[in-house]
Formats: structure tokens, C-alpha cells, sequence
């Protein structure tokens, strides 16, 4: 267990929208999350109704209400390295800053959940899995929630997660599954002056290319919601020198596929795709169906009060999928601006969020 230090303060009482400057205003580059777990962790412990433990930099707050229900909230506290965009700024109604959409927000929603409950402003229906971790926006096996998911699982039990991932304050379920491989194509090296001498490996990738620009994406409805995959070439690489003919180019490839295909059915659908070229996978991930069945999801829904959209990225719903709790995205903030420069969060989406799960819950 790391123990709490003193440093930085956390107003958890204060408005959702000064929690979210103070949480901004702590740097919390991936790693780099000791300080913000810390003033995190400090604060939660404060609060006696709440069951807290730290693993690593990840901080899990539970209640034990007694409810016949268990909801997850979870948000990551990293961000990516700074771009010029600290401290915090409000204007004209949009808090500037870098994490604010993605997702300091949200994670601000969370710690005033979590307070209100001790406060008397909250008396949730369900009992409560508050979590805030590290390390989400770098290599999976540092991700703060995968490890917890591996190490102690007993902590994200429930029958219903939401992550709070930017989605403009509206519910994007379920995510696609990813996965990467390299095609490989082969040749023989020759001098370029007798290019005839060899087999160019290079221009043996044009095929590759080719079934990749005439790929027609699948678009299956999953649970009533439509997504839509993709399948692209994201890198390529191949050359000796440069009087040389190449005897090797590597295509790499990445396929977002549908939550309704395994890992395994994906990986056997691009392998048939690049039929008569050697493929290897280097990287994959499971997609999450949407779970909008289960009674808190359809509840959840009806407070919320606009349509679900499908999550075309991966998140770490999956995570919560693959330990058999149903889980969607939702929180403040434009996707769509997450690692930019200029990241921004409405401020009305912030408290609208903490309004709705606020009436959710109560």
C-alpha cells in the first residue's frame, strides 16, 4: 500500500467545475500521477463512509450501504505530456486546460459523488465503486485498471460500470475490439543496376495495398446499435539501400472491429483477407458489447434522456466486460479534442453530468 503525502489540496465540497481547475492544475502526465493520487487519495480517506484502498497510483473508495446493486464509476487521472496548455483557463462558459476533457472532468464528477454521499446530498440506491486511476493513456500492462482488473478483481465487482470517457454528455456503449498485424511480403535482393536479377518485395505490397483501398467496411447492428469497422494500413516499412532491390516490406495494419466478432474471429478474418501473404498479429484487444439490457443501464437511459451511440474506439469498458460487468462511456467533453492542444470541456456538461448521475443514483 502507498500511504498518502502531504502537498496539494483537493476541495471535494467545492463546485464540480473549481474541482475540475484543481485537478487540471495538478500535471499528471502518464507515470508521473504520485502527487494527484496522493491530494485523490488524502481526500477520500477523509470521508468515513467510504471504503478506501490504493493500489499503486490506481484509488479504489467503496460504500457498504447494503443496496442490491453495485455501480462502478471509474475515470483515469493521467494525461498525456503537456503541449503548452497549463494552468487552467475558464472563458466563455469552456474550461481550457490540459485533461479537462479527457478526462478531469469526469474524474471531478466522480469526487463530488463520492462527497456528496457523505454529505447528506446523496443517498445513492445503489452502493458505489468510486475509481480513479493511472496510467491509461500509455502501454496496456501499466494501465492502472488492467492491473486491478488482473491483481484484485474482487474490487470492480458490480452489475453495471460507467467510464467516464468524453462523449459529450451523452452515453456511448459498449466499445470495438483493435487489433494490429504485420503482412509481409518477400523477395530477393538484387543490385538496383540488375534489378532483374532479384524480386522487389516492395512492389510485391502493392497487392496489399490494393485489397486494403478496395476493403468495404462491415457495418453490423449489435444490441441496436450500428457500428462500423475499419480496416487501414497505419505504417509500412521495407529497404536495404538505396542501390539495392528490398527482399522484405512489412505492411502494418490495424482492424477496429465490431463487439459482436472475438478476438479470434476477427484475427481469422484478416488472415483469410490477406489470403497468400504471411501474417503475424502483434497486438489485440477485445471489443465490448453495448450490455444496454441489464436494469441499471435501462434506467440510466431514461435519466440521461437521449439516444446511446456506439463506441467506435476502444476503451476500458473491455476491461469491465471481460470481468462479466456490463459497462458504457459517458462524461463531459468532445472526444474529439482529447490530446490536443487546445482541449477544452463545456462547462455546462460537466455539471450536467454530475446532475444526471446525481438523479440516477438518488
Amino acid at each position: 500500500m502507498v500511504q498518502a503525502t502531504s502537498g496539494t489540496a483537493l476541495d471535494l465540497d467545492a463546485d464540480v467545475v473549481t474541482l475540475t481547475r484543481q485537478l487540471v492544475d495538478i500535471p499528471s502526465q502518464s507515470r508521473e500521477e504520485q502527487v494527484i493520487a496522493d491530494a485523490v487519495e488524502r481526500e477520500l480517506r477523509a470521508r468515513p463512509h467510504l471504503d478506501v484502498v490504493r493500489h499503486g497510483h490506481t484509488i479504489v473508495a467503496r460504500t457498504h450501504l447494503g443496496r442490491d446493486e453495485r455501480v462502478v464509476i471509474a475515470g483515469h487521472l493521467d494525461t498525456v505530456p503537456a503541449n503548452d496548455n497549463l494552468p487552467s483557463r475558464l472563458a466563455d462558459g469552456l474550461l481550457h486546460g490540459l485533461g479537462s476533457c479527457d478526462m478531469k472532468g469526469g474524474d471531478a464528477v466522480i469526487l463530488r459523488l463520492a462527497a456528496a454521499v457523505g454529505a447528506g446530498e446523496l443517498t445513492p440506491n445503489r452502493d458505489l465503486t468510486f475509481v480513479l486511476y493511472e496510467a491509461e493513456e500509455i502501454d496496456a500492462a501499466s494501465n492502472g485498471l488492467f492491473r486491478l482488473s488482473r491483481e484484485h478483481p474482487e474490487l470492480l465487482a458490480a452489475d453495471f460500470a460507467i467510464l467516464m470517457e468524453p462523449s459529450n454528455a451523452g452515453v456511448e456503449a459498449g466499445c470495438q475490439g483493435t487489433l494490429r498485424v504485420e503482412v509481409r511480403t518477400r523477395g530477393t535482393r538484387a543490385h538496383s543496376a540488375r534489378s532483374w536479377k532479384g524480386v522487389n518485395a516492395i512492389h510485391g505490397a502493392a497487392e496489399v495495398l490494393n485489397r486494403l483501398a478496395a476493403y468495404e467496411a462491415r457495418r453490423p447492428v449489435v444490441d441496436g446499435l450500428t457500428y462500423h469497422e475499419g480496416l487501414n494500413a497505419v505504417g509500412i516499412r521495407g529497404g536495404v539501400a538505396g542501390n539495392v532491390v528490398p527482399d522484405e516490406c512489412v505492411v502494418t495494419v490495424n482492424f477496429r472491429f465490431a463487439p459482436d466478432r472475438s478476438e479470434a474471429e476477427a484475427l481469422a478474418f484478416v488472415e483469410e483477407f490477406f489470403a497468400g501473404f504471411e501474417v503475424a498479429l502483434t497486438d489485440s484487444a477485445p471489443g465490448a458489447r453495448p450490455g444496454l439490457d441489464r436494469p441499471a443501464a435501462r434506467d440510466f437511459l431514461a435519466v440521461v434522456g437521449t439516444e446511446p451511440a456506439p463506441k467506435f474506439g476502444w476503451t476500458d469498458v473491455a476491461r469491465f466486460t471481460a470481468l462479466g460487468v456490463p459497462a458504457v462511456n459517458y462524461g463531459p467533453g468532445d472526444p474529439l479534442l482529447a490530446h490536443t492542444q487546445g482541449e477544452f470541456v463545456p462547462v455546462e456538461e460537466i455539471e450536467r453530468c454530475e446532475r444526471v448521475l446525481k438523479e440516477w443514483l438518488g
